[in-house]
């Protein structure tokens, strides 16, 4: 590193650090800003202002050049894939930002930018249950996890009423219910499904109104932070404008900003923790601004560790020294191991008959939801946990584009009277974490910062094909209860990681031998570094993973607070 004079390092000195800036990390700066420490975010995307670069908000497709298809000149030097289109081309990644080495199919999507992936996911909000905490030490796969929800229950409240969440409370108690806004209608074919599933299966199968992070009735909390209310023009993925949905953007590192505390730093791309063996703890990091790749260091008493699973792994392994040779608190040997994300193999769809009278108008943000129902209180299938089910339902063909003039927009904007609704369901399933699912750095390869390469090894085993062959299964039997016809269900063979919920590599847990954290988040063997994104949780549940994150962000960053007062950090 560069030789760096005390005035500089003065400069470069926080009470607090957190890496990235995403939906976890943009809680962390905001309870810990809100505490009163001076607090520094790092960055290693370019910054994204909220309202200020949403150059493709509330755009109609006509207003892009080539109705969003992306000419081949602006396509070069650029990753393809999801974001290879106008309206979300300042998301795609430069093909040599981050190369990976992929010993097995695997599909990961970065969100390299302020805000990260807060500005891309689906928004949906369910609560985990202790069903799910107690899922490991039931079953005796992983290790149990060091809290139950009643540790959690307090800082869900907190993250939905300050996050807003549009929801129902249904009182399951397999998905504990929330501090909801109004929730936005299910429509007519949903409803009926709905009351199938209650006449069949009775109290042990619900379909529900799938609880999101929009803002359905703004209420003070959310008027100071200039957010409005939700219009449902479902083109969250490109930023709203208004604010309607949760984003870290426009929501909690603004009000951070407001309070004096906090200092963004983008373009850093971090290389590693800095540890010192005399004084027992981490006191900085190391990072390479992506603009000049000239190196820096920042330092400060607590350190989070937000850059999203596979990040956070890797930052972790990189951050070598005399007392960590195989990465910061990786004493066990388990960094990197247990890797796992969610099961979105299975898939289905049929044909509804019938409702004719009654099509849907305008749009919304969600939909209905079947939270898990399989081995919930007992074991009873040949695979272990289960999955939850989405649900939605749509009258017309307006994906068909294959047609010109009156036809095609009649197609859009007016279904015809002879087309039938339909309906389709995907899974969300449990993958359990193997040991041989891992993130590790390469001994040779390195990018253009000079970081070593990551190297990903996961594949499907055998139990995620048992819970989507059951899914098909289930499906199918619902399906046919309902009286719908024309019924596909499948187990495809996607890649893993398609669906951006990888968790795992720094777990939670009772025992250092076996875990990585203690049950405030804290590295077991370095107590001022928090790790509170994907990469600390023991176990998936079913659950859109992103208010789980963000609770547990809350939770230690307030816990962080006390202990720093209490000068144990």
């Amino acid at each position: 590193m560069a030789n760096l004079n005390i005035d500089s390092k003065q400069k470069r000195t926080y009470d607090a650090i957190v890496i990235g800036s995403g939906a976890s990390g943009g809680w962390a700066a905001k309870e810990l800003c809100d505490k009163g420490l001076k607090t520094i975010v790092l960055e290693r995307g370019k910054n994204i202002r909220h309202i200020e670069d949403y150059p493709a908000a509330s755009k109609a497709p006509w207003e892009f050049e080539f109705r969003g298809t992306v000419p081949l000149e602006k396509r070069s030097g650029l990753a393809g894939g999801r974001w290879m289109n106008e309206s979300r081309l300042q998301w795609a990644m430069s093909e040599d930002e981050q190369p990976v080495v992929y010993e097995k199919p695997f599909r990961w999507f970065r969100g390299y930018h302020v805000g990260g992936k807060s500005l891309l996911w689906a928004r949906q909000t369910q609560r985990w249950s202790n069903y799910d905490f107690e899922g490991p030490d039931r079953d005796g796969f992983a290790v149990d996890w060091p809290i139950r929800y009643k540790d959690l229950e307090p800082w869900y409240d907190h993250v939905e009423t300050f996050a807003g969440i549009s929801g129902d409370n249904d009182g399951l108690d397999v998905l504990p219910d929330g501090k909801f806004l109004p929730s936005i209608e299910l429509n007519v074919v949903e409803k009926y499904f709905k009351d199938v599933l209650k006449k069949h299966y009775g109290d042990t199968r619900h379909l529900i109104y799938g609880r999101c992070a929009h803002i359905t009735d703004p209420q003070e909390i959310h008027i100071q932070q200039g957010r409005a209310k939700c219009m449902h023009q479902n083109m969250c993925n490109r930023g709203c404008v208004l604010g309607g949905y949760f984003s870290a953007n426009s929501s909690t590192i603004p009000w951070a900003l407001k309070s004096g505390n906090l200092t963004m730093r983008p373009d850093a791309v971090v290389e590693s923790i800095i540890y010192d063996k005399e004084k027992g703890k981490a006191t900085g990091v190391r990072i390479i601004d992506r603009l000049t790749k000239e190196p820096m260091e920042y330092y400060a008493d607590i350190i989070f560790v937000n850059a999203s699973t596979i990040n956070t792994n890797a930052i972790l392994l990189n951050s070598r020294s005399d007392r960590f040779p195989n990465g910061l608190g990786n004493d066990n040997g388990l960094m990197g191991k247990f890797l796992s994300w969610h099961n979105y193999r299975g898939h289905a769809s049929a044909q509804v008959e019938g409702f004719l009278d009654k099509k849907e108008s305008g749009q919304r943000p969600t939909n209905a939801y079947i939270p898990r129902f399989r081995n919930v209180k007992k074991q009873e299938t040949d695979f272990l946990r289960g999955y939850a089910i989405g649900v939605s339902a749509g009258r017309g063909s307006n994906s068909n584009t294959d047609m010109i003039g009156d036809e095609l927009r009649d197609n859009i904007l007016k279904p015809k009277l002879n087309d039938n609704w339909h309906i389709s369901t995907w899974m969300m399933g449990e993958c359990v974490p193997y040991e041989d699912n891992h993130v590790r750095l390469h001994e040779d390869l390195t990018d253009k910062y000079g970081i070593p390469q990551i190297v990903l090894s996961c594949e499907w085993k055998e139990n995620d094909i048992k819970q989507a062959d059951d899914y098909v299964e289930q499906c199918t039997e619902m399906f046919e209860k309902a009286g719908f016809k024309n019924i596909s269900a499948v187990n495809r063979d996607t890649d893993p990681g398609s669906d951006i919920h990888e968790m795992g590599g720094v777990r939670m847990g009772k025992d250092p031998k076996t875990s990585l954290l203690n049950k405030w988040n804290q590295l077991h063997e370095c107590k001022n570094v928090f790790v509170t994104d994907g990469a600390c949780m023991t176990s998936t549940g079913t659950q859109n993973p992103t208010l789980h994150f963000m609770a547990l962000t809350a939770r230690a960053a307030n816990h962080a607070v006390e202990e720093l007062k209490k000068g144990n950090l």
